[in-house]
């Protein structure tokens, strides 16, 4: 039963998450579309509309079927390492980085087949940092947060449910 209840914390918070990424998108579309950038913070901070075709940095353009096949096996990882990880109260902020990192993968996913582009509106023009979306904050705070919980939270032996153990065989002799 405990099971079942985290994994529906997880489902709702996973579609929670998308919902607000899709729908900053779908408000990025009717305000920014063909306008000029809107100033939020004066050469800090703007909106502006972009589709994305590529990666990060402008990188891969018009590979879709690369994007999509890469968030299936990534969204594969996760939903493994969310079915192996234990219920132990020391692991549910490990469950919210994932979802997480998995609702931005979906977003972002969701654009790609259903436009062939991702909407990208979030530019801080002060470090001319690349535009970028809800979902690429998502992936990239629960990334490096992640990063973090591993190195200075979690013990080696916190992750020993990842490991494959192998099958043990009789020796012949």
């Amino acid at each position: 039963m405990k099971k079942t209840k985290i994994y529906l914390i997880d489902i709702i918070l996973l579609l929670f998450l998308i919902i607000i990424d899709q729908l900053t998108k779908y408000i990025a579309v009717l305000k920014l579309k063909d306008k000029p950038a809107y100033s939020l913070i004066d050469g800090v901070l703007e909106f502006n509309y972009l589709e994305n075709k590529g990666a990060a940095f402008g990188m891969l353009q018009n590979q879709k079927i690369f994007f999509v096949f890469v968030a299936i096996i990534f969204l594969a990882i996760v939903i493994f390492v969310l079915i192996k990880t234990p219920l132990h109260k020391k692991y549910n902020i490990l469950h919210v980085l994932l979802v997480a990192i998995a609702a931005g993968a979906v977003g972002n996913m969701i654009d790609r087949v259903r436009l062939d582009y991702v909407i990208d509106f979030i530019y801080f023009s002060l470090i001319n940092f690349p535009i970028f979306n809800v979902a690429d904050i998502y992936v990239t705070v629960s990334t490096i947060l992640l990063i973090i919980f591993i190195l200075f939270v979690y013990k080696d032996t916190d992750f020993n449910f990842l490991s494959i153990k192998p099958k043990k065989y009789k020796e012949i002799n």
